[in-house]
């Protein structure tokens, strides 16, 4: 646990300094993620930065135990009047070490991939941390679909990344920048252009 909390602290603080040269505007272009922009990205993780192991229960009841609908309502929670608003909630969180029932290394994934939801259609660029994108790349690989993982998605192929030492799986291959393949198994699409391989007909 203790080895985690730092690099989500690390992604958390460097989004913060991205989020700060944004102009109002740019906070309602479209994100990476459904149909969420920019700002409710940011406003859902400062939702994810507050959820505590009791508050995820309630948060459950209030939404009648449908995940969709709870996600919502902490987008509409903490989503603030103004970007300025925030990114200062967004600040006040930023140290927290909050987290549901779940294993740690999700608030790591949640990071990472809501970080490229954003950075991605804004044209910013971010060199993560090796060891954060590996941890969350084995993370979503071997968490199954109902959880939010890909363990179903990737049972039948290789992933391996060629800029760092990991290869997870067995099968056809595909191959490319380990961020690429966790986005690419995370949902997003954009990322497959990035990658190459016989198994890569399985991701789309």
């Amino acid at each position: 646990m203790s080895e985690v909390w730092p690099l989500v602290h690390a992604e958390r603080a460097a989004l913060i300094d991205d989020l700060a040269n944004l102009t109002d505007d740019l906070w309602d272009r479209p994100s990476l993620c459904g149909d969420w922009t920019v700002h409710d990205v940011a406003a859902h993780l400062v939702a994810n930065a507050k959820t505590t192991r009791l508050g995820i229960v309630r948060a459950m009841v209030r939404a009648r135990f449908d995940f969709d609908r709870q996600t919502a309502q902490g987008v509409e929670r903490e989503r603030g009047s103004t970007p300025r608003e925030t990114l200062a909630r967004l600040r006040q969180v930023a140290t927290l070490t909050s987290t549901p029932p779940a294993p740690l290394d999700s608030r790591l994934v949640e990071e990472v991939v809501h970080g490229e939801d954003i950075r991605r259609p804004l044209g910013i660029t971010r060199n993560y941390s090796a060891e954060a994108v590996v941890r969350s790349l084995r993370y979503q690989a071997r968490t199954p679909v109902s959880f939010g993982g890909a363990k179903q998605l990737v049972a039948s192929i290789r992933l391996r990344a060629t800029d760092a030492d990991v290869s997870i799986g067995d099968g056809p291959e595909v191959s490319g920048p380990a961020l690429s393949l966790l986005l690419a198994i995370s949902g997003r699409t954009i990322a497959l252009r990035d990658l190459d391989g016989p198994g890569l007909s399985a991701l789309t």
